[in-house]
This record gives structure tokens, sequence and C-alpha cells, in this order.
């Protein structure tokens, strides 16, 4: 935890917060904070700051706040992801946030389990904090949009497009051959697909929806190296 990321209940006045449960452990254990200490804080959706520790016991840590940066901005970015395996679910969901992905969508493929949907990895407040924890480890407060879309075909058809007007698609599939386009046009929407790849008929469907084609290589990587590897050669 890199920010002590503050929700809104936590304030007991525009300048104070009262903390319990997991930050509060994480603060007493990781970053062995004493009375007096500053601590790097932030509130969902607003501004980020310091936090000045002024009571620090068994249960209780009480900050005295001063906000006034603001949070780093987001990357251009729609990522859709098919769904990862629940036990990848959260690292992925968790690095999207991290790397200041502004748009995520979690999209079924044929290769996606059924039962992956009905994980409780797939439960929105899991989600909701597998995002929080990738803004506190990044330091920002501003969540990513995140929806779910369980059939393939009516997303692609109906919904791709708008997402892709005025900007770029790279599709990311291996054996393609694409190479990123020399001048990307902003935003940028990117397709990763499933553990085994986009089956050809997926991969048509959404080259016939305006994503380019783009090859990382012959190496066959996790998604959560891919999109680090794809957000970092983009941007």
């Amino acid at each position: 935890m890199n920010l002590v990321l503050l929700l809104p209940e936590d304030l007991v006045a525009p300048d104070r917060a009262h903390l319990t449960g997991r930050r509060l452990e994480h603060v007493r254990e990781v970053h062995r904070a004493q009375v007096g200490d500053d601590l790097a804080v932030g509130l969902l959706g607003g501004a980020m700051g310091r936090g000045r520790v002024l009571r620090l016991e068994e249960g209780v840590l009480d900050l005295a706040l001063t906000l006034d940066l603001t949070p780093p901005p987001k990357l251009p970015l729609t990522l859709v992801l098919a769904v990862p395996r629940p036990k990848v679910l959260n690292r992925v969901v968790a690095a999207a946030a991290s790397l200041g992905v502004a748009r995520m969508v979690l999209l079924n493929a044929w290769k996606v389990e059924k039962a992956y949907w009905t994980s409780p990895k797939m439960r929105p407040e899991n989600l909701r904090d597998q995002l929080l924890l990738g803004l506190e480890q990044a330091k920002d407060t501003v969540l990513p949009e995140l929806r779910l879309a369980r059939l393939f075909r009516p997303f692609v058809e109906d919904e791709l497009p708008a997402l892709l007007a005025g900007g770029t698609g790279l599709l990311a599939h291996p054996g393609t051959g694409g190479t990123a386009p020399k001048a990307l046009a902003a935003p940028i929407t990117l397709a990763i697909g499933p553990e085994g790849g986009w089956i050809d008929a997926e991969v048509q469907s959404l080259l016939d929806a305006g994503l380019q084609p783009l090859d990382l290589g012959p190496r066959i990587l996790r998604t959560e190296t891919a999109l680090a590897t794809l957000v970092g050669r983009l941007f």
C-alpha cells in the first residue's frame, strides 16, 4: 500500500479521517507509523496529499488531512479483456487499475469457461476491492470504469464500434504478424484474449469491427504479463 486510500465514510470532518480494519493494520504492521508521522493519502474520487497520524492505537487510526494534490491522469485506454481464470482475475484487475487504464470491459469468449462467470471472484464487491488495491499501489484515487459483457457478439457488433470512434483499436493475438501503428490516435482500445487465444471466428469479428492486429511475437505470455508489456509498448 503506497497510498492510504480514504473512503467518504472515513471522514469525520473535511480534514480528519478515522480508519479501522485492513488499512489500519497495514499502517501499523508495514509502515510502522507513529504519532506525528505523515502518510501518503488520497480520497477516493478526489484529491491526494498527506495524512498526519494523530492517534494510533489498537483498532484506531486518526489522521489530520491535507489534500492538495491532483491524482495522476488516466491513460486514454479501454481494455477489452476476455475473462481469465478466477485465480488470475484478481491480479489482472488490480494491475489494470495500477497501470492507469481508464475503462475495462470483461468479455465472454469461446474459451472462457462458463464457471468463471459464477466464481466469487466475479462478484462486484471483489472486483471493486481489486481495483482499490491497484489504486493504492499506484497512488491514484480515481476508479477505472468497469463493466461486464457476457455476450460476445452483441458487444462486438453494437458497442465496440462506438468505443473505436476517433481512436485506435488493437487486437492482441499471436500469429497475426501485426505491429503497432507508428502514430496511434487516442483513445486506444486494446483487446486481449483468453488463455489459448481468440478462436478464428472471434478474431474475424474483432477485425471486422475495426481492430488492427498486434502480435507480440512467438512467445505465449500470461495475461498479466501481456497487459504490462502492451501498455509499456503503447504508452
